[in-house]
């Protein structure tokens, strides 16, 4: 909130005339230790998505609000929310992967099959990975894709939103090695809390060549504080009263809105779910979700 409505250059072209996807994404890479018997009769659409993801969407998406009192904020992420298009039947199964971890190794860690961990059922289908793609229908973001993934005992623990900006008009640069590349905006959320914007620059040198170039800021560079955990800013929050960011029960009702029709939809199919080695960046269909639009996920290094 404080970059797009503290500065003056974001919010003109926050929109769908400038933004071609978003893609936001919770990674991490421990599996669910002693969390089995709870995480295997709910999985990862329900443990992450209508909460967490939904929350870091309607902070991305949402209108400003007319104040930062925490209804005014709330009020505008559960507008964004209740605009996500439902995925009903063949277009839930069309726009969702369901993973699963396999044995692999994860940060030097060897991890077992999420059906071998304790308190898990031998036979589980339940999700440790999801992606989806969804759709926002209002007048600020109508045909722009918004990719979520989230999952367990993937490469890196890495929570960031990447936005990704539309070509150049013209291509003036036609005639060059490479054809210019689009702009990306990406906030790290964890665990190195920081604003990075790609953009092209010009190659010192007589010919016009173009390169990839980052303009990165870091909290850790400019402010000698130690961020604060989740936890501890909630517990804070809690103390002083401040309800900004927990849920309000609008807010609960249309993340569900948006998520029950997909399990609906699974439920009803049986489709087999994807396994993934532990330790990579999930199912190769998840890749395939972004390919088919042309389109890749972005994955640091």
């Amino acid at each position: 909130m404080a970059l797009r409505f503290g500065n003056a250059i974001f919010e003109p072209i926050w929109n769908r005339h400038h933004i071609d996807h978003i893609a936001i994404s919770a990674t991490e890479t421990i599996g669910v230790e002693e969390r089995g018997k709870f995480y295997d009769t709910t999985g990862a659409l329900r443990d992450m998505v209508p909460n967490h993801m939904f929350q870091l969407l309607g902070l991305t998406a949402m209108e400003a609000p007319n104040s930062f009192d925490a209804d005014a904020i709330r009020t505008e992420k559960a507008r964004v929310i209740d605009a996500i298009h439902p995925l009903e039947g063949a277009a839930a199964l069309h726009n969702s992967v369901r993973g699963q971890y396999a044995a692999g190794v994860a940060e030097g860690k060897r991890l077992r099959a999420y059906r071998d961990e304790p308190n898990v059922d031998p036979n589980s289908d339940t999700e440790t990975y999801i992606a989806l793609r969804l759709s926002i229908e209002n007048w600020r973001w109508a045909g722009v894709p918004i990719y979520i993934r989230t999952g367990k005992a993937l490469a890196e623990r890495r929570t960031e939103i990447v936005v990704q900006f539309k070509p150049v008009p013209l291509t003036l640069f036609r005639d060059g090695p490479a054809l210019p590349k689009r702009n990306v905006l990406t906030f790290q959320i964890q665990p190195d809390e920081g604003i990075s914007l790609q953009f092209e620059a010009k190659v010192p040198g007589p010919s016009m060549v173009l390169s990839r170039v980052d303009m990165s800021f870091r909290y850790s560079d400019y402010f000698d504080v130690t961020p604060n955990t989740g936890y501890e800013t909630l517990i804070y929050d809690c103390l002083i009263g401040d309800a900004t960011l927990f849920q309000r029960a609008d807010n609960i009702e249309a993340g569900w809105k948006a998520v029950q029709p997909i399990l609906d939809a699974w439920q009803e199919t049986k489709r087999p779910i994807a396994l993934y080695p532990a330790g990579s960046w999930g199912p190769a269909e998840a890749d395939d979700l972004l390919h088919r639009d042309g389109y890749h996920w972005h994955h640091p290094g």
